[in-house]
């Protein structure tokens, strides 16, 4: 038997994306929006079918997010958004999005990375009056729909335990909270057994990380109603856990009346040997042995090797996680036929699903598709750059230490710069309008020269320099309108990365990202940004910031290699984006941003593996690329969208000059850390939401200014938006940044009547 835990929801065009965009801009109704996801529900719902995959999930589709509909599905939308005299997916599109229009001002619900992932959810703030109710019906329509194709799929919804977890609790009740959730979801369990369902799929990934007597307690009240109205309907429940193992509850979860119990074995560290130790007849286990988050091929012996050891009676072969996190299919790429045939994206992750159960169960022609997949993974893939290996294997402790001390440094740079008292910045990019992308798309094509486009692109940074002079902004940014990705761009300029024509991997909503993949060792072969940066700082008397990806990021936000550590990879990274900032340095610009958005990433989920699995070397890591900078050279780096409060130590730790922060959507509450921990390193947390389509008022950022005042003392604190501006429109940009500017004014004066505003 086969199954899989998600499949991709964009479409292999992003159709999904598209369509959800145009609607956005009112170019289209919600009938025609709602064909599409239909269509694309079909469509994959066909592809598992006819791969042989023997249970095929629903309700895996979201126009947006999973865990946004489930709060929509269980009514925990705030009074005041349901008040809005707006459809129900307008209100739904209004806390994932924002909302600024002739009924009111909605601010979007916060949206946090979906644990070691670089999908993104949103976080349901529940507050006094939010109560579980059942009221929603895509499931159930979702799984109608399946019927009428003929197939009879297996719902999935997001647990009430890890809903209630990532919930954030705002003079909630947890007690009646729980209550009224195990209730609710006894109501989706006798709906959808009177519907003729045979499963429920309950997604539990929290279940992975650090439990304590308060978690297993809660995950107790919670499931306790549910298995017995399970019993009562007829309907069995699939418990899925994912991204690790489930050892704090594991004896739990196998006492427990469930039907199903899914386990990650890929990064599942101790969940062969707890499944070893016993797993009882009566379930189900579904083996979670495709890596859902990574694109090379699965190792067959290695796999079936693993499914021999496991003393389980009934068992099921399916994917570590949902195959949300991977692309569609190899089948759209142009690399050549022995770089394609080892990857597999979701598509082929089926029908490695449909071998590996044929190889387990020694079906005829099986050992064939065995020894084809043995004989791939003996080839030799790849030449090692063994120079390389050695400079990183004697690399000392003096070479991750940058000198003088941070506090000596600041001194200096606020010398050499003359900043005004809380100095305005942006994060980086500006806008890529259709524009500035047509135009990559014609040098692509051959039907623009290269000098062409470089006038092109030298045109627009002149444009924004310009307007950032006039708006008044204090450190300049060149926009980066020559960059496809913040990852791929880089990339490009280094050696062992391949790229894809169409590998896109949902982030949040209709953002989607196409990581490039890590093939062999990296190397810079060229510089990357020192023209364009260099072309911008002869431009104006102003500072401009260099801008770079840093070396974690550059390994999170792409698929890593499988045949050498992550830390290994990270060093060859860093050591590459070291030479491009000296290279920066040599050419005066003398602030460089290396931004670390994914650090958290990859973070591990439990805190005690913290700093021995990932800690203790992307750190450093970081810090191996500005180590050799002159102390007059501003070391900035920016963050986005993950929750940082616990691990702030390690952040002053990376020895930046600056760090900005994403903090608007969860309303600053960093700050808090950030004081308590005694930060050293200067900071700009975000003074407003850039993925939202509002404009903050004067007043709004204002406010938000002197709130981080009452945190951090002026003379550390910077302003800038949340995180870069590719994805917004211009007018709403320009706007934006103006009220930005004008507020840091505003509060820049009060403080110099006060007395306080020497920097």
């Amino acid at each position: 038997m086969t199954t899989v835990v998600g499949f991709p929801r964009i479409g292999e065009q992003r159709e999904l994306k598209f369509v959800t965009e145009k609607y956005f801009k009112g170019e289209l109704d919600q009938d025609e929006l709602a064909r599409t996801g239909k269509e694309l529900r079909q469509r994959d719902w066909g592809y598992l079918q006819k791969a042989g995959i023997d249970e095929i999930p629903s309700n895996d589709f979201s126009y947006y997010d999973q865990v946004l509909d489930a709060a929509f599905l269980f009514d925990l939308v705030p009074a005041a958004v349901k008040a809005l005299p707006l459809s129900a997916l307008d209100k739904y599109f209004a806390l994932a999005r924002g909302y600024q229009g002739e009924y009111g001002n909605v601010l979007a619900w916060p949206m946090k990375k979906w644990f070691n992932t670089n999908y993104h959810y949103i976080v349901p703030q529940l507050g006094k009056d939010s109560h579980f109710k059942l009221t929603g019906g895509k499931i159930f329509q979702e799984f109608a729909e399946g019927k009428q194709q003929g197939i009879l799929t297996r719902p999935v919804l997001v647990g009430p335990f890890t809903l209630l977890k990532l919930s954030e609790l705002h003079d909630a009740d947890l007690c009646c909270l729980a209550k009224e959730a195990a209730k609710a979801y006894s109501e989706v369990i006798a709906r959808l057994a009177q519907a003729g369902a045979e499963w429920l799929q309950l997604d539990e990934p929290f279940l992975v990380k650090d439990l304590d007597e308060d978690d297993k307690k809660l995950f107790q009240e919670l499931y306790q109603p549910l298995l017995e109205a399970k019993e009562q309907a007829g309907l069995k429940i699939l418990l899925q856990s994912y991204f690790g193992d489930v050892r704090d509850i594991y004896d739990d979860l196998v006492a427990l009346p469930f039907d199903g119990i899914g386990l990650d074995f890929v990064e599942g560290k101790q969940t062969l040997d707890l499944v070893k130790g016993g797993f009882p007849d009566d379930k189900v286990l579904y083996a979670g042995v495709v890596n859902g988050k990574n694109v090379w091929r699965n190792n067959y012996e290695k796999t079936i090797a693993i499914l021999k050891q496991l003393p389980v009676k009934h068992l099921v072969i399916s994917t570590s996680c949902s195959l949300l996190h991977v692309p569609i299919t190899v089948a759209s790429e142009d690399f050549a036929p022995e770089v394609k045939e080892h990857f597999a994206f979701a598509k082929e992750k089926l029908a490695e699903l449909h071998d590996l159960a044929a190889i387990f169960r020694a079906a005829a022609g099986s050992q064939a598709v065995l020894a084809k997949n043995q004989a791939l993974f003996a080839k030799k893939r790849v030449e090692e750059d063994q120079a390389l290996h050695e400079k990183i294997k004697h690399l000392t402790k003096e070479d991750f230490n940058r000198k003088p001390a941070r506090s000596e440094r600041e001194t200096l740079q606020k010398a050499e710069f003359n900043l005004p008292l809380l100095p305005t910045t942006t994060i980086g990019s500006f806008p890529q309008t259709k524009e500035v992308r047509q135009k990559r798309r014609q040098l692509r094509k051959g039907e623009l020269t290269a000098s062409q486009y470089d006038d092109f692109v030298k045109g627009k940074i002149a444009e924004w320099l310009k307007w950032q002079e006039e708006a008044g902004f204090d450190v300049l940014v060149h926009g980066e309108f020559e960059r496809n990705d913040m990852v791929e761009y880089f990339g490009q300029h280094l050696s062992g990365y391949l790229f894809s024509k169409n590998a896109w991997v949902q982030s949040y909503g209709t953002r989607c990202v196409k990581p490039p993949i890590i093939w062999g060792d990296i190397k810079r072969k060229e510089a990357i940004t020192v023209a364009w940066s260099a072309y911008a700082q002869s431009q104006t008397k102003k500072l401009v910031k260099g801008m770079l990806t840093g070396p974690v990021t550059m390994l999170n936000w792409s698929f890593p290699r499988e045949d050498i550590s992550t830390e290994e990879s990270t060093l060859q990274l860093a050591l590459a984006i070291q030479e491009e900032v000296l290279d920066l340095e040599k050419h005066g610009i003398k602030i460089i941003q290396i931004d670390e958005a994914a650090l958290r990433e990859k973070l591990p989920l439990r805190k005690s593996d913290w700093y021995s699995d990932y800690l203790d070397w992307a750190i450093p890591a970081f810090r191996l690329v500005h180590s050799k900078v002159k102390p007059q050279t501003q070391i900035h780096t920016h963050m986005c969208y993950s929750e940082f409060t616990d691990i702030i130590p390690a952040i002053d730790a990376m020895d930046a000059d600056v760090i900005s922060f994403e903090a608007s959507r969860s309303k600053l509450e960093i700050l808090d850390a950030l004081k308590a921990q005694h930060f050293e390193t200067e900071v700009g947390p975000g003074v407003y939401d850039i993925h939202s389509p509002r404009v903050p008022s004067v007043s709004e950022i204002e406010a938000t200014i002197k709130k981080i005042l009452t945190k951090i003392p002026a003379q550390k604190d910077w302003i800038n938006p949340d995180c870069g501006l590719k994805t917004r429109g211009v007018p709403e940009t320009k706007a934006s940044l103006t009220n930005l500017v004008a507020a840091a004014r505003a509060v820049r004066a009060e403080l110099a009547e006060k007395g306080e505003g020497e920097n």
